[in-house]
């Protein structure tokens, strides 16, 4: 039951950050760059849930990214796939109840989705190779994260160990052995 009321509550604010990406970062951008909520978002569910919870959510918010905006279906599904799964690499090798260790996962879950994206796109899609506004793009897009990032961690923080407690339980000392 508890676990059903998490899996709406993610449909929903997966709802909700699409909702925001689409109106309200349109107008605030920084230079043409809107941030990318979902790495954040599917980050986070990684890292508080499980290896297959992050991949899936990845891989089906992707896909329903790839069909909306109509670019080449799989590309968004492969890198927050991706992201998803190395979220839980993160979890095991990295401490969550840190502000740094989060930003700089955030930072780097950034890096590796904007590179893959590009690279995939210069693959698929054929697009000229423009290395310097790429670089601009990225740096901009992993500052606009990290600031969003630090605003809503408390958020984060809070909701993400009641998705830890539930889909992990409480296995605190089995986690480093």
């Amino acid at each position: 039951m508890k676990k059903g009321i998490i899996n709406i509550s993610l449909i929903l604010t997966a709802i909700l950050i699409y909702l925001l990406q689409a109106n309200f970062f349109s107008w605030f951008n920084i230079a043409g760059v809107m941030p990318n909520l979902f790495v954040i978002f599917i980050l986070f569910i990684g890292l508080f849930g499980n290896r297959t919870m992050g991949t899936i959510y990845g891989l089906v918010i992707g896909l329903l990214l790839d069909f909306v905006i109509g670019t080449t279906a799989g590309i968004n599904s492969v890198g927050l796939g991706l992201i998803g799964f190395l979220a839980t690499v993160f979890d095991k090798n990295f401490s969550k109840d840190s502000r740094i260790t989060i930003m700089i996962m955030v930072v780097v879950a950034t890096a590796i989705f904007e590179i893959l994206s590009y690279i995939l796109n210069y693959i698929f899609v054929s697009i000229d190779v423009e290395i310097f506004n790429f670089l601009k793009i990225l740096v901009i897009e992993m500052i606009y994260n990290l600031i969003i990032t630090i605003i809503i961690y408390p958020l984060i923080q809070t909701f993400g160990y009641s998705i830890e407690n539930e889909y992990k339980g409480n296995k605190i000392l089995t986690r480093y052995f």
